[in-house]
């Protein structure tokens, strides 16, 4: 790889790195580096003693960011999922030191346009879909063993898909005499199986995504990651994710929910809320882009950014 680096649009740029509240000479962890948008303008931010590491399983995603490290000597780049954020952190001493940690949550605007890679329906490739090829049961082997009761279920919970036993049935019935090993095969069945239409939406979207979580165990990986970001962070350190679907939004809203709310104690118990030990202060509102992001980048209509801080 040359010293080139590959451009990308990150979203939410602007609010992601004035949510970090970013110190100079502080500790940053970009858990979810992609091709390094975020990274790179957390860099700007940073002294000479300032401090980046970066995050992901994707063997693209760590090139570009070991490249990086080799331009830049405050960044360190990491092979590996986000839940074993607190491993990484601890390897290098830095538990309880972390000022600001970012996770950009789900399929980089990259992966969908490999059409290698497997995530989209938009390009014929093989049916592949994890984040790390190197790990693990791709989409098309777990679609060639899985019972078709395991398939509907999936389909129907993790892509929100309400004819998911169709889905299931028909890929089972195809996988009978012809296996499904590309993304175009994948997509034509499911929209054959689909008997609506959304005008707005690929018949295949909705299955695509369901599988694409189950296979790298999306939602897991997610919920484990918060609650160690929340162990290692420095008190006053700013927590921010990003997420896509409102199954990723919905773990991160009920965490930072609770984990503000304090203790689980009956309502009548004579306390008040500070004595309910609360772990993180939520900062403002849900973020989205706005009208001038949407008309650069069209793939942030769906993102949702939410920002806390760490209070003990």
């Amino acid at each position: 790889m040359t010293n080139q680096l590959p451009t990308h649009q990150p979203v939410l740029l602007k609010k992601t790195v004035e949510g970090l509240f970013i110190q100079p000479d502080g500790i940053y962890v970009d858990a979810t580096f992609g091709r390094g948008g975020h990274s790179r303008a957390i860099l700007q931010q940073l002294s000479a003693k300032g401090r980046l590491l970066g995050l992901d399983r994707d063997p693209t995603a760590v090139e570009v960011g070991q490249t990086l490290a080799e331009i830049d000597s405050r960044f360190a780049m990491e092979h590996c999922a986000f839940s074993e954020l607190s491993t990484v952190i601890h390897s290098r001493l830095w538990q309880g030191k972390v000022n600001g940690i970012l996770m950009d949550i789900g399929v980089s605007s990259p992966q969908l346009d490999e059409a290698e890679r497997g995530f989209s329906f938009q390009h014929d490739g093989p049916l592949d879909m994890r984040m790390d090829p190197t790990s693990g049961m791709s989409a098309a082997d777990w679609l060639a063993s899985a019972e078709m009761n395991e398939i509907a279920t999936v389909i129907k919970t993790l892509g929100e898909e309400r004819y998911g036993k169709r889905i299931a049935a028909a890929i089972v019935e195809t996988r009978e005499h012809t296996p499904i090993t590309t993304t175009k095969q994948l997509a034509d069945l499911v929209d054959k199986a689909s008997p609506t239409r959304d005008k707005f939406k690929h018949p295949a979207t909705r299955t695509f995504q369901a599988i694409r979580i189950f296979i790298n165990s999306e939602l897991e990986e997610l919920t484990s990651a918060l609650e160690q970001a929340l162990e290692v962070m420095a008190v006053g350190g700013r927590l921010v994710v990003i997420s896509f679907h409102s199954l990723e939004d919905r773990i991160v809203k009920r965490f930072f929910r609770d984990q503000a709310k304090g203790d689980d104690l009956p309502a009548h118990f004579p306390v008040t809320a500070d004595q309910l030990n609360p772990r993180l202060r939520i900062i403002g509102k849900a973020i989205k882009a706005d009208e001038a992001e949407l008309s650069v980048n069209v793939r942030s209509r769906s993102a949702v950014l939410r920002v806390a801080e760490k209070l003990a």
